[in-house]
Formats: C-alpha cells, sequence, structure tokens
C-alpha cells in the first residue's frame, strides 16, 4: 500500500535490516499521503500553517505555481477546493484532515488511487471523502504529483532517518521491561507515517483489524514518542487481551461502576476496551520517566519517583479506567518476577478479585472531563462507537442504540449524519413520529454518504405516507432513488414506496 522508505526497526535492534519482513516495525513515508496534503494544502487547509516545517510551504508554493501554468489542472484544484470545503465537519473543524488520513491509510498507491477495501467497509469517516479519490486521481496527473514528490522525498527521507533512533529505543525499552518474545508479531503490522504537511504535532492512530498505523507530523523535528509509545502498547497488548476474552468477560459488572464516568461510550460498552486501556495506563505509570530532586539521597529519591508514577495511575482512574490501580500494583510484583508479560498476564487476570475492583471503582470520584485516546478503532468488528449503536438496535436494545448514538452525536467523535440517522431510526422504533422525521430532516442536512441519504429520503416518504401526504412521500422516494445508492435493497423499497402508499410490515425493513 505503502512505498518504505528503508528505516525498519526491528525488535530488539536499533537499526537492523534484513529480508525478513515478519518481525519489525516500520518508520515510512507515503507517496499516497504526500498527494493528499498537497492536494489539500492547496486548497485552504491551513490548521497550523504559521508552526509548521518550512517544507510545508515550499511543497505548497510549487504545486500552485505548477497549476498556474496548467489550465486543466486549475478547473480540478477549485473543484478540489469545493468538496474540501464541503466536507469540514460540522462544529469540528479541527478533524477536517483526520477524515482524509483515515481514506488515504485504506488507499492503494497513485496514480490509481483506489480503496483497498469493499467501499461498504470503509471507516465511516472515510467514506464521509470518498468523493475525494476520482478528483484526486485526475489532479495527480494533471499536476505532475509524481514529479513533486520525487523533488521532496530526499527531504522526507532526512526525517525518517532523524527520528529513527528515539522510536527504535523505546520499542527497545518497552519490550525490554514486558519481556516479550520476537515472535509474537508475525502476520501483524505496526507502521508509523510521517506527514509534515498535516498540522504539526497532530496525531492520527488507526487500527484496523491486526493492523496499527500512526501518522504523525513533526514538531521542531521531533515527535511526541509518549503517544507512539501509547499505540505501540495497543499493538502489543491489545491480543493478549483477546486472547483471554473469556476470562475478561467475567469483570462486565465493572461496567456498572464507570457509568457517571467520562469515558468514550465504548469504553462503557465493551469490558475487554476498558480492560485493556486500563492496562497500558498502569504500563505507562510503572515507566514514566520521571526525574528526581537532586539535592536528596536515593533511596528518597526512588520513593519520590514512585509518588509521581502512583499519581499517573490514580489519574487514570479517575478518567474511570478503573483496572489501572490493579495492574500498576501487579506490574509492580511482574517487575521482580522473571516469567514474560504473556505468561504474568494469565495469572493477573486469575487473582482479580472483581467484588474488590467493585468496591475500589465505587470510591473513584471521577474527574469531569475526559483525555483524549491516540488510537482510534476503525475495524467494523471491534463494534464500538456507532458500530456499536447499530449492533444493539439491530438486537432491539434501542436505548441503548440511542444512547450511544447520542454520545458520538454530543461529543462529534464519529460520523454526525450516521448518528442522527440511527437517532431516527430509533424515535421510530419508539413510535415517535415526529422525533424521528426531525431526526430524519436533520440527517439530510449533512449526510453525505448515498445510503444513509437514499434509506433518509426512503424512511421519510413512509412517514409521509402514513400522516396521509402522498405529495411529499412520492418526492422523497424519487430522491432515494436519485441519491446513488445502488443496493437492490433500496431500489426495491424506493420502487415499492411509487408503486403503492407504504403499510408497516410485521418485519421492519433497515439497512445494515
Amino acid at each position: 500500500m505503502f512505498r518504505r522508505l528503508a528505516a525498519c526497526i526491528f525488535l530488539f535492534g536499533l537499526a537492523a535490516r534484513a529480508a525478513d519482513t515478519s518481525s519489525k516495525i516500520t518508520l515510512d513515508t507515503s507517496e499516497t499521503l504526500f498527494s493528499f496534503f498537497a492536494a489539500l494544502n492547496s486548497c485552504g487547509y491551513d490548521e497550523g500553517l504559521g508552526q509548521s516545517d518550512p517544507l510545508r510551504r515550499q511543497i505548497r508554493a510549487d504545486l500552485n505555481q505548477t497549476v498556474l501554468i496548467l489550465p486543466q489542472a486549475g478547473r480540478v484544484q477549485r473543484q478540489i477546493c469545493a468538496f474540501y470545503s464541503d466536507h469540514i465537519p460540522a462544529g469540528n473543524p479541527s478533524q477536517a484532515a483526520a477524515q482524509y488520513v483515515s481514506l488515504a491509510l485504506n488507499t492503494s498507491d497513485p496514480p490509481q488511487f483506489k480503496t483497498i477495501i469493499k467501499e461498504a467497509d470503509l471507516p465511516p469517516d472515510a467514506s464521509h471523502v470518498l468523493g475525494f479519490l476520482p478528483l484526486l486521481q485526475r489532479f495527480y496527473d494533471l499536476a505532475n504529483m509524481h514529479k513533486l514528490w520525487e523533488k521532496y522525498q530526499p527531504a522526507y527521507e532526512a526525517y525518517v532517518e532523524r527520528l529513527h533512533d528515539p522510536v527504535a529505543n523505546m520499542i527497545l525499552l518497552t519490550d525490554t521491561y514486558l519481556r516479550l518474545p520476537v515472535s509474537g508479531y508475525v502476520g501483524r503490522r505496526f507502521a508509523l507515517y510521517l506527514e509534515p504537511q498535516i498540522a504539526p504535532g497532530q496525531v492520527n492512530a488507526r487500527n484496523y483489524a491486526a493492523d496499527y498505523f500512526m501518522v504523525i507530523s513533526p514538531v521542531n523535528g521531533t515527535i511526541p514518542i509518549d503517544q507512539v509509545r501509547h499505540t505501540y502498547l495497543h499493538y502489543t497488548l491489545d491480543p493478549m487481551v483477546m486472547k483471554r476474552i473469556n476470562r475478561v468477560r467475567r469483570l462486565e459488572p465493572l461496567l456498572e461502576s464507570v457509568a457517571s464516568a467520562p469515558l468514550d461510550q465504548s469504553y462503557k460498552s465493551d469490558i475487554g476496551l476498558l480492560a485493556t486501556e486500563s492496562l497500558i495506563r498502569a504500563v505507562e505509570a510503572r515507566t514514566a520517566s520521571i526525574t528526581a530532586p537532586r539535592t536528596v539521597d536515593k533511596k528518597e529519591a526512588q520513593r519520590a519517583i514512585e509518588v509521581k508514577r502512583s499519581a499517573m495511575a490514580d489519574a487514570a482512574m479517575e478518567q474511570g479506567f478503573v483496572l489501572t490501580r490493579y495492574f500498576y500494583e501487579a506490574l509492580s510484583a511482574f517487575e521482580k518476577d522473571a516469567p514474560g508479560f504473556q505468561d504474568a498476564f494469565v495469572d493477573m487476570l486469575y487473582n482479580l478479585d472483581l467484588a474488590r475492583e467493585q468496591k475500589r471503582a465505587q470510591n473513584v470520584k471521577f474527574a469531569k472531563e475526559s483525555s483524549s485516546e491516540v488510537v482510534r478503532s476503525a475495524s467494523l468488528k471491534n463494534t464500538q462507537g456507532l458500530d456499536l449503536a447499530e449492533e444493539k438496535l439491530a438486537s432491539g436494545d434501542v436505548p441503548a442504540a440511542q444512547e450511544i448514538a447520542q454520545d458520538a452525536l454530543d461529543k462529534q467523535s464519529d460520523d454526525p449524519a450516521r448518528a442522527l440517522f440511527i437517532l431516527a431510526r430509533c424515535a421510530s422504533l419508539n413510535k415517535d413520529m415526529n422525533g424521528a422525521r426531525s431526526y430524519f430532516e436533520r440527517t439530510l442536512q449533512i449526510a453525505r454518504e448515498p445510503r444513509i441519504l437514499a434509506w433518509t429520503h426512503i424512511y421519510l416518504g413512509r412517514i409521509y405516507d402514513l400522516q396521509e401526504n402522498r405529495e411529499a412521500a412520492l418526492m422523497h422516494y424519487n430522491a432515494a432513488l436519485n441519491a446513488g445508492d445502488s443496493a437492490p435493497d433500496t431500489k426495491t423499497a424506493a420502487q415499492r414506496g411509487l408503486q403503492r402508499p407504504y403499510e408497516p410490515p410485521i418485519k421492519r425493513e433497515a439497512p445494515r
């Protein structure tokens, strides 16, 4: 998918290079990401421009100069600019870049720029800007963007070489602490991409099935290594938790304890996610780099470091990660023992006293606001966020689906059009006709994804049929046919609505 630029980081090695790719982490750059953000930067993506590496302005100036002498490229550039303007997330413009990162990570190399998975399986934020690809394909050819990439590729490679050692050292220290075997990484991927055309310091981390990606824009030649480590810990520890998910699920009563915590709804609904994040926060606290005052003796210095590390665990507990303190204490014992973490983790789960942890969680005073989570999981198989809401709705748990969708809408943490669409269907199932109609109408105002648009029109047509407003119903059924969704169920439902007024069936039609 992306072109590797040599600097491969091997586990337990700082600069080794070899043909075996099964056990390595890569620090890369990508012509795909370069092309995405060169185009966007030429069209008004200015976030953090004043603090960016001079390279960003140079690329922008070069591309715009090229476009000035190529009228056809200029016409496509204007279309890209209009598209970018139309797809800035409502109320959250800082997330504009994130959706293009999500799409780029699921896009093939230029000049094809094709999605590497089925469009229906794309993460919601990537689907929202899918229409960018055909524009980028034309612009890449017309503006000679490959030539631009070749010009700046050496500067990108220099970044990779400069940042190689700090990342490699982080991996070495983390794996040494956890005493992990090299063989545990076969068939899995962790790739870190550098893209200085994104706002400086912005971190976009994604988990797609077994693969983990980070896209980072350096700040003054450095990257936030703590956030890289957080993602690497997810890459390392997520599969360990999932391998023992049946034992972890016995901890589900703890979810009741975090109902009022400032957590994303996904953590409140999935004990596996909550346990994993608690474990990661505990590892980060136990291994935090803290400098003690020089004026104290060695024992006093160690006590001062322990106080600060313990405070980090307490802060994680206050966020709602209520197993952090347990894992923090268990890791203290692990540090004195010989087994690797894979074996030690089994004992940690076996020794965990649920009643004790419930009591401990009940005594936590939760913070009012949440801290941001670095890694965003975009795999539909992880059933988080709005995917979880859809699953709850399909299973008949309307209140849970409604709560998750409303939380996503309030926090602007996912696709707002999809959240409104779910809320509309929840209102419909609750026999709240006016509420459903209001949510569907709000969905139409911001939706871009053809399937959501089409089914929103179908549902509105049905509501108007039930209200005996056949003229308005026909208008919506026709709009559904013209929304761009070619799925057979959509076409059948819209044509049926045109043929005769809607009557509620025994089993409700709904897109999945």
